[in-house]
């Protein structure tokens, strides 16, 4: 009370906060003036035969005071999405996934096709492509064939006189 009572002369709703482990005390003035008088008369004085020590600490502007010069972050509507927290925003909720679409016309056609049949799903048109479905031939049906031989890819000669340049 007698500690609070010396910054109280300068300002009657300073706040104070108190770091025990820190030996230290934090003293909000409500204005500049009464924080700049309270340290000029009040820095290195005695009490309690402790020197007292007295500092400014950086100024707290509210919201509506911001500098207007720089950008101000984001709303954190969508920040989620760049960094996931721990849990979920509120009122976030799970999408069901879409079941997923058959085309049963398609299965059907492609169940009553042969190997090396095929089957035209879109039929193009002068500006699209048509896409056409071709069922291939399966491993185990083809052990009676023969198998030709892999072609060699033959490396294309180097000409036999190099060119040279005259200096």
């Amino acid at each position: 009370d007698r500690f609070e009572a010396l910054f109280r002369v300068y300002d009657e709703q300073a706040t104070f906060q108190l770091f025990q482990s820190f030996q230290r005390v934090r003293i909000n003035f409500t204005n500049q003036e009464a924080a700049a008088r309270a340290r000029i008369e009040l820095h290195e004085s005695d009490f309690n035969g402790t020197k007292l020590k007295l500092y400014f600490a950086q100024v707290q502007n509210s919201e509506d005071k911001v500098d207007k010069m720089y950008l101000t972050p984001p709303p954190p509507v969508k920040q989620f999405l760049i960094s996931p927290p721990a849990s979920p925003p509120v009122g976030w909720h799970q999408i069901e996934d879409a079941t997923p679409t058959i085309n049963y016309d398609l299965l059907r056609a492609i169940a009553t096709l042969g190997p090396g049949d095929k089957y035209e799903v879109h039929t193009g048109t002068e500006g699209t492509p048509s896409v056409v479905v071709h069922i291939c031939e399966s491993e185990n049906e083809d052990e009676g064939a023969v198998k030709l031989p892999k072609q060699k890819i033959v490396q294309t000669k180097r000409p036999d006189n190099a060119p040279t340049v005259n200096k």
